[in-house]
């Protein structure tokens, strides 16, 4: 913790590798976030199935 952190310099883009680790990281819990089913869904499903069988 006493040393700078290393740094990735590709082309123009110079950025901290515990800083690019942050990023992807964000970059991964979104992605997860859009394909994860969420949480109660297949309950709500199965209230509307067991609806549309009354009916």
């Amino acid at each position: 913790m006493n040393q700078p952190a290393p740094y990735l310099h590709w082309g123009i883009i110079l950025i901290s590798l515990p800083n690019l680790g942050v990023i992807l990281f964000m970059i991964l819990l979104f992605v997860l976030a859009l394909f994860l089913p969420f949480p109660g869904r297949s309950r709500r499903r199965r209230s509307y199935r067991e609806r549309d069988r009354e009916r």
